[in-house]
């Protein structure tokens, strides 16, 4: 079992070497930080009643997954809505709701060009009806996880489900709708 004082020597000695590694992974400085630190906090909660032999294995691995999720998460926030930010409204007001302005033919500032503002509405009523083709569960799991932004553990609860199934429903409905606008020549 390792100290307190034996874990902080371990933590000491590693934290640098992990930043310089993840730093080259993720080309970040903020991000490699958060990752490390959160990888050394997973370490200090789950494992570090283990022996001291055993922490380099285990904290590479941990390091190793923190980073991949943390690529996974950047796929699936770029994937579908990097765009979807152009549509903020310049007002405070917190309803703005892009498809609702699109449909009424509010004009958003920014976006003069007719051909821009077509495709625009074209591509998110294409989006809308691939949504509407989704599985029940995928529509229900997606809208809320990156419509609504909740997140896994409140989506699950709201769906009455686990928080895997809420992850394999978005997972899904992302592939499809990729899929599908992909397959229409739209890329986002």
């Amino acid at each position: 079992m390792a100290t307190p004082a034996e874990l902080s020597d371990f933590l000491k000695g590693v934290e640098k070497r992990a930043f310089k590694r993840t730093t080259y992974h993720v080309r970040n400085d903020e991000s490699s930080l958060d990752i490390v630190q959160d990888s050394m906090m997973k370490l200090a909660e789950h494992y570090g009643h283990k022996p001291v032999e055993e922490l380099p294995m285990l904290f590479q691995r941990i390091l190793s997954n923190s980073t991949l999720d943390w690529f996974r998460r950047q796929k699936v926030k770029n994937s579908l809505f990097s765009s979807f930010s152009d549509f903020q409204s310049d007002t405070d007001d917190d309803e703005f709701d892009v498809l609702e302005s699109l449909a009424n033919g509010v004009q958003i500032a920014g976006f003069d060009n007719p051909e821009t503002s077509s495709e625009r509405r074209q591509t998110l009523n294409v989006i809308e009806g691939e949504l509407l083709l989704l599985p029940d569960r995928q529509r229900e799991a997606f809208l809320m996880r990156y419509w609504e932004d909740m997140d896994v553990t409140e989506t699950a609860a709201a769906m009455g489900c686990s928080e895997g199934s809420v992850k394999t429903h978005c997972f899904r409905a992302v592939r499809t709708l990729s899929d599908a606008l992909r397959s229409k020549g739209i890329k986002l």
